[in-house]
């Protein structure tokens, strides 16, 4: 317990030592030469600095699967808030993601988001807010820069697989985007809802070989194409 108290407590000075000086250096430079990269690829850094001092390793397959010289939407299933920054350093070059709109208020880490493209989306159902949230994330993908959507629209609290929300595939439609189904387990044991506590161990995560919107006759189709590629690498308790 005091071990993953020290490994928990340096992961999370790690995030405030390094990314705070990182955030008023690239930032500015972010504004004064309009190149967000050095920010971008900071923020990496200390991504993977705080996940290794908390003892999290990550064991990767599939990213040959991952198209090169396009913006592709990566599809995974959501066991914890360990999920995303696992997840986005092992994606080669740029990425967005959907994110709560709460954390956009939060004064450093909000500017930084917008900065980045991230795209805010609600929890409370409103057709006009999603409409708005695939609106921004088509404009992402226009850049050139990949988006991360786990495809559940929440956590699933039992770590098995949940209903598939509808958003992500009218956006993959509506721009042909590749949709790059993802596989993420492992880390449902390192961070307990509720709990402060980081928990050592392996993250797996699993890229799949992409589904192409125009290869599927409709929108059902392709959903359940990703599902079966998602849920085929998971153990098979999280299956659903």
């Amino acid at each position: 317990m005091i071990l993953r108290m020290v490994r928990t407590l340096l992961a999370f000075a790690a995030v405030i030592g390094m990314g705070t000086p990182a955030g008023l250096i690239f930032i500015p430079w972010y504004l004064v030469t309009g190149n967000l990269m050095p920010l971008y690829r900071a923020a990496v850094v200390v991504v993977k600095t705080a996940l290794w001092l908390a003892g999290i390793r990550v064991h990767v397959e599939g990213r040959e699967n991952i198209p090169a010289g396009k913006a592709c939407i990566f599809l995974s299933n959501h066991v914890s808030n360990l999920d995303p920054p696992v997840l986005i350093p092992l994606i080669p070059k740029r990425t967005s993601a959907f994110v709560k709109k709460g954390l956009m208020k939060l004064p450093l880490l909000g500017y930084a988001l917008k900065l980045a493209k991230f795209v805010p989306v609600g929890r409370d159902g409103n057709v006009q807010g999603a409409q708005e949230s695939v609106r921004q994330a088509r404009e992402v993908l226009d850049l050139g820069i990949h988006i991360i959507t786990f495809v559940e629209g929440t956590r699933s609290r039992t770590g098995k697989l949940l209903p598939f929300k509808k958003g992500p595939f009218f956006l993959a439609q509506e721009t042909g985007a590749p949709c790059v189904p993802v596989s993420i387990w492992g880390t449902e044991t390192m961070m307990a809802k509720g709990s402060f506590w980081l928990h050592p161990g392996t993250a797996e995560v699993r890229f799949h070989k992409p589904v192409l919107p125009g290869e599927c006759a409709d929108r059902e189709e392709m959903m359940a194409e990703v599902r079966v590629r998602i849920a085929g690498a998971l153990p098979e308790w999280m299956r659903g």
